[in-house]
């Protein structure tokens, strides 16, 4: 069976979101950065807002967000983003947010993203993290959208960044216990099935949108020093540690861990090839279910990428959604 050629481009694991953007001219071009209010989530919104992209920040903490649109502004001679509240756990802002959305959007960074110590649950009983990494950013991505059609007539396309991470390969989708009802909790797997369940939103995402104009890509930005890490366990933080050591990855820089974001949200190569993963600024090569995340560190799991997996995701996720 032939092999095929991975989507390549000129960036590497050192290149910032800044290098990325060099010569890029985004005026015109509204996005969307969930989790805008800190660390990737910042630099992702700095860097296109300085490329002249309306941006509005998608944030829980709307002090936090106008404090980060300040700064900005500062920043690229007084363009300042947008900041509008969404918690990504709580339908009825996502709701809000998606019925006050007037005209077109040509870019979602579904960035935003939790990590818990321990069982949490939303009012629905659904597990807090897979609620939120998934299912906030499944519902917001399927309200906008009519504004995304209309922003890829408007400009040839329009794309959605499907944020994950490595730690997907820790886990697939458990579709007989999705919000760890039954089996013992472990805040890593639970962790891990989001991010899968990231992965393969992208997949059936492009499927249904590609006729409409709007792509879909996943990234990994690999390991960078963020809020997200706040709550993690003892047990959590041995975990990272020994996954530093064993070599699966080296720290980046925040503008460095941003740029595999703009690289699926700008450049030319994957302007209309969606469904891909991508890490250090290149589409990922994937490996068997059963791989060794240490020999791996940046590849992709086939769970993470299944078709069908991906189209049976996306109909139990609108069948709770419906609820």
């Amino acid at each position: 069976m032939a092999t095929l050629k991975l989507v390549s481009t000129p960036f590497t694991s050192s290149s910032t979101a800044a290098e990325v953007l060099r010569g890029v001219d985004l005026t015109g071009v509204r996005a969307i950065v969930t989790g805008g209010s800190s660390g990737i989530g910042t630099e992702t919104a700095r860097a296109l807002t300085s490329a002249g992209a309306e941006v509005t920040l998608a944030v829980r903490n709307t002090t936090a967000g106008d404090a980060v649109a300040e700064t900005i502004a500062k920043s690229t001679g007084g363009i300042r983003p947008r900041v509008v509240r969404l918690d990504l756990a709580d339908r009825t802002t996502i709701t809000r947010f998606v019925d006050a959305w007037n005209g077109p959007l040509h870019l979602l960074i579904n960035n935003a993203g939790v990590v818990t110590g321990g069982l949490e649950r939303t009012p629905e009983g659904w597990e807090l993290q897979f609620a939120t990494n998934h299912l906030g950013h499944f519902a917001l991505a399927s309200g906008l959208h009519d504004a995304l059609a209309m922003g890829a007539t408007d400009r040839d396309g329009a794309r959605i960044v499907s944020v994950s991470s490595t730690a997907h390969m820790r886990s697939g989708i458990d579709f007989d216990d999705l919000h760890f009802e039954r089996r013992n909790y472990d805040p890593q797997i639970a962790y891990a099935q989001s991010k899968t369940a990231n992965s393969l939103f992208a997949v059936e995402a492009t499927r249904r949108w590609a006729s409409d104009g709007i792509i879909t890509n996943t990234v990994n930005p690999g390991g960078v020093a963020t809020g997200l890490q706040r709550n993690f366990t003892a047990r959590q933080k041995a975990s990272l540690d020994a996954a530093e050591a064993a070599g699966v990855f080296t720290y980046k820089t925040v503008e460095q861990g941003a740029a595999t974001s703009i690289v699926a949200a700008v450049t030319p190569e994957f302007a209309h090839s969606g469904g891909h993963y991508l890490d250090d600024a290149q589409e990922a090569y994937t490996v068997p279910d059963d791989a060794d995340l240490a020999q791996h560190p940046h590849g992709v799991k086939e769970w993470a990428l299944d078709p069908t997996t991906a189209k049976r995701l996306w109909t139990v996720s609108t069948d709770l959604l419906r609820v």
